[in-house]
């Protein structure tokens, strides 16, 4: 086989595998030899062979033979000697630019990508700015700032999001650098695949060689301590190489139970950022950005007034669950060829409403509180009247009345007792105090959320 017929073929797949595909996996292959039916070819790295082999192999024999070679097997080697390749070093891209699975020019290695993800669909409120302008940081490229950037929150609050806007826009700035992005299962996996097949020096290698690596949930590794020894020391090479990191989990680093000391202090070395849950105008804001995506499909329905605060209202603690539940009230106003009414979303959504409806306690609030301002739970219903408690107190029977269809007796009574009145006072006194001092504000939007979540 000519090089002239290798390259008719290469020209084929790059039609075919897509630009990244191409770039990562075939461009680096040289022809070696063609030896009773097997093609034999040059690969930086074994990793890349059986990837090759595993992805493309078929599709390469297959474009030989339309080209007029009989191949029935291809075979990928790493050259003895380095100085016979064709391609220098830096002409050769690591594997860690393409995926398992992929699909499309953008997706990454682990886990693809979602193309809905980027900064232009995240919608930035107060409680998810700081995560925001710190992963925009981060993806504008160049010196490394604070590493790791640690992404932590609860379910639907945009940590994954922010993750794939990351890459996305890692990818569109520099195309040529390695960015890893999975999820810490998947890790997990590759590296359980390495220890099987043998194969821990390419495992090392294509971990150690990436420019960026993003690993999401990371406390699915929590208590497997193989994992976390070779995480530990992926881990210390990036950062030694000054590569970029960038981390995700539910929880702040301190709170990961099972994960080594040694992790959390390295984890806790950067910048770590709480995306706090939503508020009310956060909930509202991407509701009414999904509306304008949905306009574009179902064009002809009529949404009334009020909706859209009705669900941002009702439905307060996961964006995913919010956002399915205006897709299921488009799709089934659009069958029924209704109007979406106050009325119908309440019929349609009468599940998701009744889970949403999450009740929460005077105790919860009294725990809450006291927890918030280092007091025993004794003293916010006891009665003694020190201004360091007093003042949580009040906090607390505010908040039981914003928070709770409870009556002013009987919030009282939860307090040791009290009069209603005395409620009363403690109520107005907080509205007033929240006007006047931005630190009490403060306090009971953390509490208001911390309750909600």
């Amino acid at each position: 086989m000519t090089d002239e017929t290798w390259g008719h073929v290469r020209a084929e797949l790059q039609k075919t595998v897509g630009k990244n595909n191409y770039v990562n996996w075939i461009e680096p292959l040289e022809f070696s030899s063609l030896r009773n039916g097997v093609a034999t070819f040059f690969v930086p790295t074994n990793f890349m062979g059986n990837w090759v082999s595993r992805n493309f192999g078929e599709q390469i024999i297959h474009l030989l033979g339309k080209n007029g070679e009989a191949v029935s097997r291809v075979e990928f080697t790493v050259p003895a000697i380095s100085s016979s390749r064709k391609a220098s070093p830096s002409q050769v891209p690591t594997p860690a630019n393409s995926a398992e699975g992929t699909k499309e020019d953008s997706e990454l290695p682990g886990a693809p990508l979602d193309n809905r993800f980027t900064f232009d669909s995240f919608v930035v409120g107060k409680p998810n700015e700081l995560a925001h302008a710190a992963a925009k940081r981060v993806a504008e490229g160049g010196p490394v700032t604070f590493n790791p950037l640690f992404l932590y929150g609860g379910v639907g609050l945009g940590k994954t999001h922010l993750m794939h806007a990351i890459a996305h826009e890692l990818q569109s700035r520099s195309p040529q650098q390695n960015v890893v992005y999975l999820s810490a299962e998947q890790f997990m996996y590759r590296f359980v695949q390495a220890l099987r097949e043998r194969k821990m020096m390419d495992f090392k290698e294509l971990f150690r060689s990436v420019d960026i690596l993003m690993v999401d949930d990371v406390q699915f590794i929590a208590g497997k301590d193989s994992t976390q020894e070779e995480f530990f020391h992926t881990f210390n090479a990036l950062v030694d190489q000054n590569k970029q990191i960038i981390i995700s989990a539910d929880r702040a680093p301190g709170e990961i139970k099972g994960l080594e000391d040694r992790i959390k202090s390295r984890l806790q070395c950067g910048l770590v950022v709480d995306l706090h849950p939503t508020d009310y105008e956060l909930r509202l804001g991407i509701l009414q950005q999904k509306v304008v995506h949905y306009r574009k499909q179902y064009s002809d329905l009529v949404l009334a007034n009020g909706v859209l605060e009705f669900l941002a209202h009702r439905i307060s603690t996961n964006v995913r669950v919010l956002e399915g539940a205006l897709m299921r009230l488009f799709a089934f106003a659009s069958l029924v060829g209704k109007e979406i009414t106050l009325d119908l979303a309440q019929d349609c959504l009468a599940d998701i409403l009744r889970a949403s409806d999450r009740k929460i306690t005077i105790d919860e609030i009294q725990r809450k509180v006291s927890e918030h301002y280092n007091i025993r739970l004794s003293e916010i219903i006891g009665p003694r009247r020190l201004r360091t408690i007093a003042r949580p107190r009040q906090i607390a029977m505010y908040l039981a009345k914003q928070l709770t269809s409870r009556s002013l007796p009987e919030i009282g009574r939860r307090f040791g007792g009290r009069d209603h009145t005395t409620v009363m006072h403690g109520v107005k006194r907080v509205e007033e105090l929240k006007m006047l001092d931005n630190q009490i504000a403060e306090d009971l939007e953390l509490l208001r959320r911390s309750l909600e979540a």
